[in-house]
């Protein structure tokens, strides 16, 4: 599907401001080792701006196209969390119930101590599902090293068997402990894997079968899907960068070892992405592939819970309670691998700017988004009615094209 790209001006951008953004990005693919780089800006509903540079697989020659199919990484979570929603919105459960409520295993699991003890989850205050979303459930990732309990994930392999079932990660996941009682610290985890199957434990459907039900087919999100069928398979993006995050034994203090010895290049991710998986490749906090059309559609809808043709997706009250942060003061700044996150706290899945200050990038109080380990980025700013969206395929970059687009966005803005 062809994306419509209005004029700026009628939603009070300015289109020669906006022309700065492609040599700025231009520039990250000439310099910076990106194969190449879609970006679309939406404003009020309308896409103002949609624009590639590079390539799609520079090996092969193929540009960059608009109809690009890329591996999003972790921006599967917050589609994943929107609809997991939808069935709070049905009463289904309540942030506050444990999850051992729909899960039973997760009540007998444990929390390892600093001292490597083990002990009961607080009776009082057990792993609740609104931790699922929060990131304060006490469970943790394979690449994580913060916790012995990172170890355990990456000798059961959680993150890098992909042939393995959402069901038997689950099954893997309980009977290994949490790093923490849950609801006393913000970590990055496979929380959303467990949000994930709760969909299915709730829908009675599998994830993939619901998630076309309840976000797909009804925003139009054409090429948004945990496989890629053969026929699309030419327009997916080659991916380069560092080593493969989920590789075996992988971690992140290694993964920068990799980046400060030079080591970036084309990647094969293949063995822990797989497009073709039997059945697809289910997973909540990583798994799907999208395109930048598509994901500007399912962040344009979380402005007014609503998709393009007006039908009603989510209500706008659950989009609020969403899209505040649910962190205390005590948890703030969260982080993530060591690195804090000035000015933001956490929502139901996704940051929350709280001070634009601290945050020390172009935005407004209330904006949201997320990213992936692959450089995808988006984020939805209320005040400004605004979506932006950056995608490539660059494993685990550390210099930030995502805030340059940022400055080049809202400085475009003129009314």
């Amino acid at each position: 599907m062809t994306q419509l790209v209005e004029a700026p001006d009628s939603v009070g951008m300015s289109a020669a401001r906006l022309e700065r953004i492609r040599p700025v990005m231009q520039s990250y693919v000439d310099t910076k080792g990106y194969g190449g780089i879609s970006t679309m800006i939406s404003r009020r509903g309308r896409v103002v701006y949609a624009d590639q540079v590079g390539w799609q697989d520079r090996e092969a020659g193929t540009p960059m196209a608009e109809n690009t199919i890329f591996r999003i990484y972790s921006m599967t979570k917050p589609v994943i969390y929107t609809a997991l929603m939808t069935l709070y919105e049905e009463g289904r459960f309540q942030l506050i119930d444990p999850v051992a409520k729909f899960i039973p295993a997760f009540g007998a699991t444990k929390v390892l101590g600093p001292d490597g003890s083990l002990s009961d989850q607080n009776p009082m205050r057990p792993m609740q599902v609104r931790d699922l979303m929060t990131h304060c459930s006490g469970l943790s990732y394979d690449f994580l090293e913060d916790s012995a309990v990172g170890g355990m994930y990456r000798e059961a392999r959680l993150m890098n068997d992909a042939s393995r079932s959402l069901e038997s990660v689950i099954e893997e996941l309980v009977r290994i402990p949490l790093a923490f009682q849950p609801g006393t610290m913000w970590h990055y985890s496979l929380g959303t894997d467990v949000a994930a199957h709760l969909i299915q434990v709730l829908s009675g459907k599998p994830l993939d079968e619901f998630m076309r039900e309840r976000m797909f087919a009804p925003l139009g999100m054409e090429d948004t899907d945990f496989r890629v069928p053969e026929a699309k398979r030419a327009r997916l993006a080659a991916m380069y960068g560092h080593p493969d995050l989920f590789d075996r034994d992988m971690t992140f203090s290694a993964l920068f070892g990799h980046f400060l010895s030079g080591n970036s290049g084309r990647r094969d991710v293949d063995e822990t992405y797989p497009v073709d998986a039997p059945g697809g490749f289910l997973r909540g906090g990583i798994g799907l592939f999208s395109t930048a059309a598509d994901y500007t559609r399912f962040a344009t809808m979380l402005l007014s819970g609503k998709a393009e043709d007006g039908a009603r997706i989510i209500g706008r009250k659950t989009l609020e309670l969403m899209h505040q942060n649910h962190l205390p003061q005590a948890l703030l700044p969260y982080g993530l691998a060591g690195v804090p996150t000035p000015g933001y706290g956490f929502g139901l899945g996704s940051r929350v700017c709280s001070n634009v200050a601290e945050a020390a990038v172009s935005t407004s109080v209330g904006e949201f988004g997320w990213a992936g380990a692959a450089k995808t980025y988006y984020w939805v700013d209320p005040q400004e009615e605004l979506v932006g969206l950056f995608m490539t395929q660059l494993m685990v970059g550390f210099d930030l094209p995502e805030n340059d687009l940022r400055t080049l966005v809202y400085q475009a803005i003129k009314d």
